[in-house]
């Protein structure tokens, strides 16, 4: 068998790495930059963060910032006519998930416009050409999008999220930069940290795992374990910010490498339905979908218990499995997420329609323990 690892070409991690900006410009010999962002980034100051160390250097640029925190086929569609009229040649993506999907989205329509309809790209598209060069600055510690090569649209008209799947989109840098995220809220941080630790135990149950992702997910699921309590109690302490910063990207390298599975699948309707933050839809299903999953994973299940903390030796795997999902709980609960689909407003008449989408999802395949229909609406009706 044999795996394939993409990754960025250049990566620069650690507080005020944002300055190394204009080097990377230089360097790479862009002109004029699109900046896609979103107006509670520019209203709040973040973006300005970015947009300073550009004005300073006197890099021109132009701003799209209409991106929605479920970006949509219009936010790309709009994004793609912005670029073109900008006369744009890279992209500078400042956000979380929401604005580095939509930036690769418009930069995989810009260079390959055959796919101008954007809903052609769902699943694993195949475009002839690179995204037009994107630089990312991640402002959250959860989706890791600088560096996967997956990114989520919204379908309005079909109401579900596309998850598109090409190695032609990863920016070709990430900057991460944890001053970014100093003013993120308690329950983003929350959600978003949480979001990470779903991709990390996901990834590295999922079927497509082996052993170089296993290493990078294991060690993802030790740092947010360890950095997302700090990061969302002491929102200013480099140690908490950095480390959770680092560790979703540590989480992103091998779960765009090797796949997800059915919470994620489960998540994104329940985005796309009821405008459910994706982290706190992850988070909520986690504990459950992780019980149900455990027959087909034990010995990671030991290695999760291990990263957590909670192994005792002498432990069967199936206790240590019992430990790491309570703690995985306890950890959902201390950072605040929400513990039932009802606080949401979601009742049991929604389950039908979630679950249709949920069982089509591209990230359900990747399930490590065969599921059904029936398995999906039993999962929802655990969380309602």
């Amino acid at each position: 068998m044999v795996n394939r690892f993409i990754l960025n070409e250049v990566s620069y991690f650690g507080p005020g790495a944002r300055k190394e900006l204009p080097g990377v410009v230089q360097r790479l010999g862009f002109k004029k930059a699109l900046v896609v962002t979103d107006k509670g980034l520019m209203k709040f100051g973040v973006a300005k963060m970015v947009l300073d160390v550009l004005d300073e250097a006197a890099i021109p640029y132009a701003i799209y910032d209409d991106v929605k925190p479920n970006p949509t086929v219009t936010n790309v569609k709009n994004g793609v006519e912005a670029c073109k009229q900008a006369g744009a040649d890279f992209i500078v993506a400042i956000g979380g998930g929401s604005s580095m999907d939509t930036a690769k989205g418009i930069g995989i329509v810009c260079n390959n416009p055959e796919f101008a309809d954007v809903v052609s790209l769902e699943g694993v598209a195949d475009t002839k050409k690179k995204t037009v060069p994107i630089i990312a600055l991640p402002t959250t510690a959860g989706t890791a999008a600088e560096t996967t090569i997956n990114y989520v649209i919204i379908d309005e008209t079909k109401q579900k999220k596309m998850v598109c799947v090409d190695p032609n989109d990863i920016p070709c840098v990430a900057i991460i930069d944890a001053e970014l995220m100093y003013s993120l809220p308690k329950s983003l941080t929350a959600a978003t940290g949480m979001d990470a630790m779903t991709h990390a135990i996901e990834g590295l149950i999922t079927k497509g795992a082996w052993e170089l992702s296993d290493m990078f997910e294991i060690k993802a699921i030790e740092m947010i374990h360890r950095y997302l309590p700090l990061a969302v109690n002491e929102p200013t302490n480099p140690v908490g910010r950095d480390g959770m910063a680092v560790a979703q990207y540590v989480a992103g390298m091998a779960f765009s490498n090797v796949g997800l599975g059915v919470d994620h699948g489960m998540a994104h309707p329940l985005s796309a339905l009821h405008d459910v933050p994706h982290g706190v839809a992850c988070a909520m299903l986690l504990p459950t979908v992780m019980r149900f999953n455990a027959p087909a994973a034990l010995p990671k299940y030991v290695d999760i218990a291990k990263a957590v903390g909670v192994y005792k030796e002498g432990m069967t795997q199936e206790e240590a499995a019992d430990a790491a999902c309570t703690e995985i709980e306890n950890l959902s609960k201390l950072v605040g997420i929400p513990a039932h689909l009802s606080e949401l407003g979601i009742t049991e008449k929604d389950i039908d329609a979630l679950a249709d989408q949920a069982i089509e999802d591209v990230c359900t395949p990747g399930n490590p323990r065969p599921v059904t229909r029936e398995d999906i609406v039993a999962l929802y009706k655990k969380i309602l």
